[in-house]
């Protein structure tokens, strides 16, 4: 009679690895993309008013994306916000 193997089911699925999306897009990347774009756009000396309402998520958690984000673009951006607004400008360096 012949040894009979037993396979042990896998814990996961498995797909192509070709398949695996590539990069993270945060839950933030929208408003921080639009932020970053309109920052692009305007003349020193202007700041954004960011209504509160806009954002998905605390004011804090935003401004938190956004300095990850121009800090691995290298850029200087600074903050202040009020109970209606995040403020956001460039900085000089």
């Amino acid at each position: 009679m012949a040894a009979r193997i037993k396979t042990v089911p896998m814990n996961f699925k498995a797909m192509p690895q070709k398949d695996v999306p590539r990069g993270r897009h945060g839950k933030h990347r929208v408003i921080v993309s639009r932020i970053l774009s309109d920052l692009d756009r305007v003349e020193q000396g202007v700041a954004l008013k960011v209504p509160l309402a806009e954002l998905n998520d605390s004011k804090e958690k935003v401004r938190a994306a956004l300095n990850r984000a121009t800090r691995k673009g290298g850029r200087h951006v600074a903050t202040a916000s009020d109970r209606t607004f995040l403020y956001v400008w460039n900085e000089t360096a």
